[in-house]
């Protein structure tokens, strides 16, 4: 790989870190071309990307910036999955790890926090920010109902006593 090419994968990687709020960081030993494009399929389904890098660019374009807790996690062959929003990556990476083994989750990237392997399992439990948007449209509209089905009761009840009156008097 010539230096321009170096030096635009780091820019690249450094666009992924600044852009991404959080950073999943993969083994992938053992698995195969169709199991990576499996997870690669599930990833872009929701948004998110898996792409491998060579650790010394990825330690170059984070520039010690997570210290070396950060540089320790580009051991071996990994692989950086992101998205825009911060827990998707995490939650379908998680996922995949626990259907194939291969597939280990060795830490991530929290903005500027360097997250373990438990850190970005806990993250992938957490409600992705469409569900919580979802959640949070359902809670405001729960009054809006409450209080129409308040005002309309009364309106009914007196409609069922003149019917009945009327049934009665027929």
């Amino acid at each position: 790989m010539d230096r321009a090419k170096k030096a635009e994968s780091i820019e690249e990687l450094k666009s992924v870190f600044a852009d991404n709020a959080t950073v999943v960081v993969t083994q992938y030993t053992g698995m195969t071309f169709v199991e990576m494009s499996d997870l690669r399929t599930r990833l872009r389904k929701e948004g998110a990307v898996l792409k491998v890098f060579k650790n010394r660019l990825a330690q170059k374009a984070l520039a010690g910036s997570a210290g070396e807790k950060g540089d320790a996690l580009f051991k071996g062959p990994v692989a950086l999955v992101y998205s825009a929003d911060p827990v998707t990556a995490a939650k379908i990476s998680a996922q995949y790890a626990k259907e194939n083994d291969k597939l280990k989750i060795i830490g991530g990237l929290f903005g500027t926090e360097v997250l373990t392997a438990d850190g970005v399992k806990a993250l992938a439990t957490l409600p992705s920010l469409d569900e919580l948007r979802g959640k949070l449209v359902g809670l405001l509209q729960a009054p809006a109902t409450k209080i129409a089905g308040i005002l309309v009761a009364p309106a009914g009840q007196l409609a069922r006593v003149v019917k009945a009156y009327s049934d009665k008097a027929a």
